[in-house]
């Protein structure tokens, strides 16, 4: 049915949305912008846009949005390189699928904290190439990220799968034309994923059906 797999990272292989909203919610709140997770899910998870744009309705020129974003970022690699971010299983599940599938892994993250991420994870051996923010002119949920990952794999479309946690990402992954299959998060858990492709609890569950 499929010759590749294009995973997406953040909440899909590692445990990191929720330290990117903690990097974004505590540098928000510095300039008076409560951020809390229904706002984060709806600007970052279903729409792609990112909270600045709060900043700047309280008064914030660009500049200081400029700054926050480097403060953000900052904090985030912190984070990452902190807490526990392996996800259950997911070190075990991955080298059946490698056996059979070709896999990749098609972020939104920038590469900085992506390399900090996956420096402790050992899961970068399974894949054969990541693209992060820096590959791709228009980020998820445009189509670009996907159809630069079918175009460097050289695998035609109907044969690749994407594997998603957020609707940005599903509506990314359709745009580009690609079957896609959501495994939820605990951010997104409460989304619409209508046009999922199949909607599982965990990998386990969708590694079950590739391998079957």
């Amino acid at each position: 049915m499929f010759d590749a797999i294009l995973f997406d990272n953040d909440g899909v292989l590692v445990d990191t949305e929720g330290l990117y909203f903690q990097a974004t919610r505590e540098v928000l709140a510095d300039v008076g912008v409560v951020l809390d997770e229904p706002a984060y899910v709806e600007f970052f998870l279903r729409q792609g846009t990112g909270a600045w744009h709060l900043a700047l309705a309280r008064g914030l020129a660009p500049e200081a949005i400029d700054a926050l974003r480097v403060a953000r970022d900052r904090r985030y690699v912190e984070l990452v390189g902190e807490a526990d971010i392996m996800i259950a299983g997911v070190s075990e599940l991955l080298p059946a699928l490698a056996r059979r599938y070709r896999l990749a892994i098609v972020t939104s993250s920038d590469p900085e904290p992506f390399d900090r991420t996956h420096a402790r994870t050992g899961l970068l051996r399974h894949f054969e190439f990541a693209l992060t923010r820096v590959d791709y002119v228009r980020a998820k949920p445009e189509p670009d990220p996907y159809q630069r990952a079918v175009e460097r794999m050289r695998v035609a479309p109907e044969r690749c799968l994407v594997i998603e946690d957020s609707e940005r990402g599903l509506r990314a992954a359709k745009a580009a034309g690609l079957a896609c299959w959501v495994i939820p998060s605990t951010f997104t858990v409460g989304c619409s994923f209508s046009g999922a492709d199949a909607v599982f609890h965990s990998l386990a569950a969708a590694t079950a059906r590739l391998l079957s």
